[in-house]
């Protein structure tokens, strides 16, 4: 299991300020899925956005942009050095810093929607990060994932290069989990979540050293 401090030298590494991978592409897909649960909570709740806890905040972009588009949003991290250059940009956020192992200081059924913006590929215990998930979403609520594909033309355009295969599966590297849409179905599918939709968007298939193509998924946590 990495240690916060693991998280921690990994954040002091980047430079500040740097926009998160894929961003346009997976800020369409994101909004786009919270402004249709607004349209559903009409009448529930009048006068307020959905709840909507961003995990894995990081420096809040995605945070940010979910507060602009009018959602109750709280984000969460494991490390403290993001959350510190978030609070200096958006001091108005709610950010908090969450522990790398053991349940979230948060309470059941609070969020109408969870955001896990390339954040399940760095889990080393996925189960209990999913059961925290289903913790605090709501019965009916909707999870919103987005991960690096893996598909058979990544696999076949990395098995090519000895070098490259050897870099993008670095056992040292912090990415511990590594998707398809199949593999990731079945994987929300075995912790209860239903309407399961999974797809991939972006990348360049079959381009030899084109953009990566990232796994957009949305579910809903079951109601019993």
């Amino acid at each position: 299991m990495p240690s916060r401090q693991h998280y921690e030298d990994l954040w002091r590494a980047l430079p500040e300020a740097i926009e998160p991978s894929d961003f346009e592409l997976r800020k369409r897909f994101l909004l786009a899925n919270v402004r249709g649960r607004v349209r559903e909570l009409v009448g529930e709740r009048v006068g307020s956005g959905p709840r909507v806890l961003d995990v894995g905040c990081g420096e809040a972009r995605f945070t940010d942009e979910l507060a602009r588009a009018g959602a109750q949003v709280v984000g969460i991290d494991v490390a403290e050095e993001p959350l510190r250059r978030a609070r200096a940009r958006h001091p108005e956020l709610d950010l908090r810093r969450v522990e790398v192992e053991g349940p979230w200081e948060l309470e059941d059924s609070s969020f109408d929607v969870v955001w896990a913006g390339e954040v399940i590929e760095h889990v080393a215990d996925t189960a209990a990060w999913l059961s925290e998930v289903r913790r605090v979403l709501r019965s009916g609520g909707s999870l919103l994932v987005s991960t690096p594909a893996h598909e058979r033309l990544t696999l076949a355009r990395l098995a090519l290069s000895r070098r490259a295969f050897a870099r993008h599966f670095d056992p040292l590297g912090d990415h511990l989990r590594f998707y398809s849409r199949a593999t990731l179905s079945a994987l929300l599918s075995e912790f209860r979540f239903e309407q399961i939709q999974v797809r991939s968007a972006g990348g360049r298939p079959g381009a030899r050293s084109g953009g990566r193509a990232v796994l957009l998924a949305r579910a809903l946590r079951a109601r019993f």
